[in-house]
């Protein structure tokens, strides 16, 4: 199949286009800077810019599916709107283009949740692409752990660096995380699955515990060692953003947004996916080790780069 992948040089985006070449797909990227990108040779490179409408149009030439990862990573006034506007424009072009299947990765969180702007905006995204002429699949997912994940960055160097933390009280929310390579496979997989084209569905790991339960395990895993966790009533999200910058390298404006979504509840209440899709989800321990790798004991954190999903 004739694949584009949109947001290729983001986390998620640089793991799925080798597993897109592996199941023999024809991948095209579409990226801003095309001598910037150092993805697989085995790659179409298409430069364009998704605000720039008719900048990216040969990019869909001949596709059949293409995969829409673009979000906003860092908190600012104009994101929603810039959001809105890519999302816009490549529907666009992707039904001028006869496109028939768009895939889309967003948020877990109930309609009836009070949701972060974060995810209103991916909200957002799925409805914009709903009114497209081609078959537009929404996967959604919560924490994602893997090398390069900002939210998962920012829950293992806290946990690490610190003995004790001082959180906020919803740190007791449950979270559903999932390992990077089970949501690859799934967003791989589900292009031949056309029972699930149109849909919307819901993807998450084997475990469900909460927030604080995943810091002090990813502790454990990574030092042997359990931290002192104190939930407090008192540290707003603000506050908690500027606390995450002082101790980690995440910057408080990628920090913000995931500190935003403790305060809902993300499980997946729908896992019809599994009837046809049924691959063996990774267990937490394992994610977290592939993650920071094997045998290091206290690994030097590495720096999160704000960008395409």
């Amino acid at each position: 199949m004739r694949v584009l992948v949109t947001g290729a040089t983001g986390f998620v985006g640089s793991h799925l286009v080798p597993a897109l070449l592996a199941g023999d797909h024809d991948v095209s990227v579409l990226v801003r800077d095309r001598e910037g990108y150092d993805g697989p040779d085995a790659v179409s490179v298409f430069e364009g810019d998704l605000l720039d409408p008719g900048s990216f149009d040969d990019a869909l030439d001949g596709i059949e599916a293409a995969y829409y990862l673009v979000h906003s990573m860092r908190a600012g006034p104009d994101y929603a709107e810039r959001d809105r506007w890519t999302a816009t424009n490549f529907v666009a072009a992707a039904d001028d283009a006869g496109v028939e299947r768009v895939l889309y990765l967003g948020g877990l969180g109930e309609k009836r949740d009070r949701l972060s702007e974060h995810r209103t905006s991916r909200r957002e995204v799925e409805h914009i692409r709903a009114d497209a002429a081609f078959e537009p699949t929404s996967l959604r997912a919560a924490i994602i752990v893997g090398d390069g994940s900002a939210s998962f960055e920012m829950v293992r160097q806290s946990a690490v660096r610190l003995p004790v933390m001082v959180t906020p009280q919803w740190v007791d929310t449950p979270c559903q995380h999932i390992a990077i390579d089970d949501v690859v496979t799934y967003l791989a997989e589900v292009l031949d699955v056309p029972e699930l084209a149109g849909r919307t569905v819901e993807i998450g790991g084997p475990e469900v515990m909460s927030y604080k339960e995943v810091m002090a395990r990813t502790a454990e895993i990574v030092t042997g060692r359990r931290p002192v966790i104190v939930p407090v009533p008192v540290l707003t999200p603000k506050l908690s953003a500027y606390w995450v910058n002082l101790v980690t390298d995440v910057p408080r404006s990628v920090a913000h947004p995931p500190i935003l979504r403790l305060k809902s509840a993300v499980v997946v209440q729908d896992d019809s996916i599994r009837e046809y899709l049924p691959i063996e989800l990774t267990p937490f321990e394992m994610s977290v080790r592939r993650a920071v790798g094997d045998g290091a004991d206290t690994p030097e954190p590495k720096s999160v780069a704000a960008g395409e999903r």
